[in-house]
């Protein structure tokens, strides 16, 4: 009789394998996770503290879950798993935070206010960014945001990825708004109550970026230098 791998065998296969192997362990070990969170933990300790793949991040999150082994990792990592660059260090760590903690709706503010921040004080002033101040993105900064989203999402949220997404439909930003749910039959999701502030959320649905006034925002950020950084170089 076939059986599958033991549990700590799934989690080594999880943390080496190709990314189709780790989608296929996914389900797996969330229904594992208390089982094995004393194991998923010492392996945690022993991984690079880099975005250069989702699997920690999402161990992360399943560790969360569980109040005790939170109070692990806020003790062991209380600026976050992920080192921050220099610059507005807080805000990051408040995004961490609510990635760790699958807050995606106050992740995806505590994104637009990273970004207005980014940009300078007058965005800051006046509430949101114009497409023209994206110049003034530290890449260094705007590849550690994306990273955390990429971190912390299985690899499924983040501009980088919407910027594949919007390659994978040569460019065409009305075929892009439906893959990602930002539109319906031709009407804009309304916001917030409308988006699907969970992980079962299309690929690329988050985090937002206001369309209303035209898609130069959103083209500029995915233009950015810092998203050719890659995840590992944040």
């Amino acid at each position: 009789m076939l059986t599958g791998p033991r549990s700590d065998e799934l989690l080594e296969l999880f943390l080496a394998g190709t990314e189709r192997q780790q989608l296929r362990c996914w389900a797996q070990l969330q229904s594992q996770a208390f089982e094995l969170r004393e194991l998923i933990w010492e392996r945690l300790l022993t991984q690079p503290r880099q975005a250069n793949s989702w699997a920690s991040g999402s161990l992360l999150r399943l560790l969360a879950r569980d109040s005790e082994m939170l109070a692990e990792i806020r003790i062991r990592f209380p600026r976050g798993w992920l080192p921050c660059p220099e610059g507005f260090a807080n805000l990051f760590e408040q995004l961490q935070d609510a990635l760790l903690l699958e807050q995606l709706e106050l992740s995806d503010r505590l994104t637009s206010s990273l970004l207005r921040e980014m940009a300078g004080p007058e965005a800051v002033a006046r509430g949101y960014v114009y497409f023209s101040e994206v110049a003034n993105f530290k890449p260094n900064l705007l590849a550690h945001m994306d990273a955390l989203w990429w971190l912390y999402s299985n690899g499924r949220f983040g501009f980088r990825v919407q910027k594949q997404l919007l390659s994978s439909v040569s460019g065409n930003w009305e075929n892009l708004w439906q893959l990602i749910a930002w539109k319906a039959n031709g009407v804009w999701t309304r916001y917030p109550k409308n988006f699907n502030w969970s992980h079962g959320a299309p690929e690329g649905h988050m985090p937002l970026v206001n369309q209303l006034r035209g898609v130069r925002l959103l083209d500029a950020i995915l233009k950015h230098p810092g998203l050719d950084l890659g995840p590992g170089s944040a």
